[in-house]
């Protein structure tokens, strides 16, 4: 390891025995020695001894930056994983990261737009709206045309704190894979190089801004999802101005409820929302967490849905999507049989598996998660057995894939706030199905001639050419390859001729080497000969094969 990242990991573990990190550890033998090593550390002093543990893992967190921040963020909305007194203090770093400077915030923002922020905006408000990780809000309307809008800037100096982190990850995931051969099949490596591509990405807003717009224009006359729109002459690498929106955090429950809104059909909706940016687009929201997701004050009754900050987007190709949609649906129709021939098709268990194990392993962990509603249905449990299956049948983790089972778990905890009794397989079900037809039906056909249609209008005229080009090139094949048959021919005619003088020149010398053993006169003559006469044979073998 080097110098950099020794001072990180010592960093790292002394910020989380400042907080008294070290009392999460399980009472199991195999902490024991951690806890020893953990105690020399007698000149570490503890701080916030007044706080409970949860909110001291926030702070931790908190104080260790982005990249735990992030992962505090996801174990915020397992719930049904993590009790209240840690779920809820992490909530808060969903939106509430402690922010910084505001003054410094309005000079990095008059550097990126390059002269007085009171040129362009007016009522700039210092303090900032909200603050994450990555960034932190501020509010302003445009001097213009007065449209309220809000700039999202980057937190200074955070770049070197990502990488720092990022190097770390990459030598124990490295280490992970080195030492540990059954790991291997998880890819640490690869997963870390899937994560460092999101979070780098998030640190260039014009990323952000183009990933907004993309799918505003996907949802554009949605009645499901509203995007924010985007000022892109505003915007650069380190600002982000967008318009600024009103509307209930979709965690307050309370406020939800008071405004009347329809929380059924509001999970119903974030399901199929979910689906369609997957299966439709191909272009997924993959940060979903609550701090980022909005429900429009209006029309309570048939709710709106609102997606803030899109740094983190994820994509899936054709063959992806398809395997995903067919496992679903083999999931949804209790169809363990071809869940596990799906994953032998696909690669990613070993094609010698054995498929009626494999089968009755899975519906050992699937079977007991159907007819429940969701409140009694844990998908963070589920991937654990699952994750225990996979090591059975030595399945490998897709990279891929890593940014949709986070998005998976994302969607499930919010629709365990928001309707708990929610039935998810009936829900998405009919979606897949549709698109599964869509995909393999009549309607299929119908639409690959309708995209190919252009493409062939625009060849046709060319047709008669390449028709003629193929029957020539047809032509001058056959002709090539009787040519070549007859070279191929010849060849082996002459390799036959050389290794049947080769073999004559062999017995002729064996038999001089026989003569040779009497003391005959005439024996002694033919013997030698037979050695002139062998020497000629292989002379010509040699013409032969070089030929």
């Amino acid at each position: 390891m080097t110098l950099t990242e020794i001072r990180r990991l010592y960093r790292i573990i002394k910020i989380q025995l400042e907080y008294g990190l070290d009392e999460l550890l399980p009472e199991h033998d195999l902490a024991k020695l951690p806890r020893r090593a953990l105690k020399l550390a007698f000149w570490v002093r503890r701080k916030h001894n007044d706080k409970d543990v949860g909110q001291r893992l926030r702070l931790a967190l908190q104080d260790l930056g982005p990249v735990w921040i992030k992962f505090g963020q996801m174990m915020s909305t397992r719930r049904d994983l993590f009790p209240d007194y840690i779920a809820d203090p992490l909530a808060l770093l969903q939106d509430k990261v402690s922010p910084f400077d505001g003054q410094r915030a309005k000079q990095q923002i008059e550097k990126s737009l390059g002269g007085p922020i009171e040129q362009w905006f007016d009522e700039f408000d210092i303090e900032p709206l909200a603050s994450a990780s990555i960034a932190q809000v501020h509010t302003a309307k445009v001097k213009e045309t007065g449209q309220e809008i809000v700039l999202k800037v980057i937190r200074p100096d955070i770049k070197p704190v990502i990488q720092a982190d990022l190097k770390l990850m990459y030598r124990m995931a490295r280490l992970v894979a080195k030492f540990m051969p059954d790991a291997r099949r998880l890819k640490p490596v690869e997963v870390v190089e899937e994560y460092e591509r999101t979070l780098l990405s998030e640190l260039d807003l014009r990323c952000e801004a183009a990933n907004a717009l993309q799918l505003r224009r996907n949802f554009i006359d949605s009645e499901d999802l509203y995007v924010p729109d985007v000022l892109m002459d505003f915007s650069s690498e380190h600002l982000m101005v967008s318009e600024r929106i009103y509307g209930i955090q979709v965690s307050d429950i309370e406020s939800l409820a008071s405004n009347g809104v329809n929380m059924k059909l509001l999970a119903e909706k974030g399901v199929t929302v979910f689906f369609t940016q997957v299966f439709r687009d191909s272009f997924f929201h993959a940060d979903m967490h609550p701090g980022n997701v909005f429900v429009s004050w209006n029309t309570p009754e048939n709710p709106l849905w609102i997606g803030l900050d899109c740094g983190i987007v994820g994509t899936l190709n054709n063959e992806d999507k398809r395997y995903l949609a067919e496992n679903f649906l083999a999931f949804f129709n209790r169809d363990y049989r071809r869940v596990a021939q799906l994953h032998v098709d696909s690669g990613w268990v070993p094609a010698d598996t054995n498929i009626i194990d494999f089968e009755s392993a899975i519906r050992t962990v699937c079977e007991p998660i159907f007819a429940k509603p969701l409140c009694e249905i844990s998908f963070g449990h589920v991937l654990l057995n699952l994750f225990n299956t996979a090591r059975r049948f030595n399945m490998e983790v897709q990279p891929q894939l890593v940014l949709l089972q986070k998005t998976l778990l994302y969607v499930e905890g919010l629709g365990r706030q928001l309707y708990p009794q929610l039935d998810l397989w009936e829900t998405a079900k009919p979606f897949l199905e549709k698109w599964m037809m869509e995909q393999v039906g009549p309607k299929a056909v119908f639409n690959a001639v309708k995209d190919k249609a252009p493409l062939w209008a625009e060849k046709l005229p060319e047709l008669p050419e390449l028709l003629y080009d193929t029957l020539k090139r047809g032509r001058d094949l056959d002709q090539n390859v009787a040519r070549y048959f007859a070279l191929y021919s010849a060849n082996k005619r002459k390799q036959t001729t050389g290794k049947f003088l080769f073999g004559i020149g062999a017995t002729l010398i064996v038999c001089s080497a026989v003569l040779q053993l009497s003391h005959s006169d005439w024996r002694l003559g033919l013997s030698g000969g037979l050695v002139i006469a062998g020497l000629i044979a292989w002379l010509a073998s040699w013409r032969a094969y070089r030929n």
